[in-house]
């Protein structure tokens, strides 16, 4: 780790932090409150995903949506109008979006060989976007003068990266640049997610295996044919054993590559000297029990 004790973090000219753990424990929210000291660089990988490495797949697909409606269709044509994409750190809908939810095309799903080549996209762009760390932390200084740096990364992280391989290229090359910290919930934080996301399903990207296993045992569970899959019906399904998939993961990267934070500690940061604070400590309990 770049950082190996509490002395190391206190005295270190620049911090570089990178933050993972599933989405809705965090991440974004101490992201803001280190950006809104002044003092913090944030590099979100979502947006980057969604601007830089799917901008196009994403805008083409909206034109393609539109190409179905004759009198929009005569004007791109035209030229007359276009399409764009909005997204910002605070909306990544399009993201979500495109990458959209397998299942009956008439509740909004996609066919699987579909769904499959645009989560492919996904997984080349976030690790695309990973690898570009080093860049931003280099912008981040040389441009705009900011002295520490943060990585906001997606839940989708650990589907990416072999944590107990030592010569994983992504974890070895953000290890190097950065202390990566695992924001860990506990039981009460998993059915709060659960209870969330069954109230308002929103797409995900999953580990190639792991799609093809719990779809399998999706349709005999239920006895269906794939083009009769409810697209949300199927996700909130997912979604626990998505989190159980996962947790062991991110457990292994702390492990490895990093050390854990919990989402309690972290949601009481309140600006940057508790941050450093939290850190500390935490760095300080690691090297007690090496």
């Amino acid at each position: 780790m770049i950082y190996s004790s509490a002395m190391d973090w206190r005295e270190a000219a620049r911090k570089k932090v990178l933050f993972f753990g599933m989405s809705g424990l965090g991440k974004t929210y101490v992201s803001n409150v280190l950006r809104d000291s002044g003092d913090w660089f944030h590099y979100s990988i979502d947006y980057r995903i969604g601007t830089r490495y799917m901008g196009e797949y994403i805008i083409d697909n909206a034109k393609a949506e539109a190409m179905k409606v004759p009198f929009l269709r005569d004007l791109l044509l035209s030229d007359s109008i276009y399409i764009g994409s909005n997204i910002s750190f605070e909306n990544l809908t399009p993201v979500a979006t495109y990458l959209g939810k397998p299942g009956n095309p008439e509740l909004g799903g996609l066919e699987l060989t579909e769904y499959r080549r645009r989560q492919e996209q996904f997984r080349l762009a976030e690790i695309h976007a990973l690898l570009d760390t080093e860049y931003f932390i280099d912008r981040a200084k040389r441009l705009y003068q900011y002295p520490n740096f943060i990585c906001d990364t997606g839940g989708s992280i650990c589907e990416w990266v072999d944590p107990e391989d030592p010569a994983d290229h992504v974890l070895s090359e953000l290890s190097r640049q950065t202390l990566m910290i695992w924001i860990k919930g506990d039981e009460d934080h998993t059915a709060e997610l659960i209870r969330r996301f069954d109230k308002a399903p929103k797409p995900m990207s999953y580990q190639p295996e792991f799609l093809t296993r719990v779809w399998d045992e999706y349709l005999a569970e239920h006895g269906y044919a794939p083009e009769d899959v409810d697209p949300d019906a199927f996700i909130r399904w997912t979604y626990a054993r998505a989190l159980a998939h996962r947790q062991p993961r991110y457990q292994a990267m702390a492990d490895n590559w990093g050390v854990a934070v919990t989402a309690d500690d972290m949601n009481k940061v309140r600006d940057a000297g508790d941050f450093d604070e939290l850190i500390e400590r935490t760095l300080e309990t690691r090297a007690n029990r090496a």
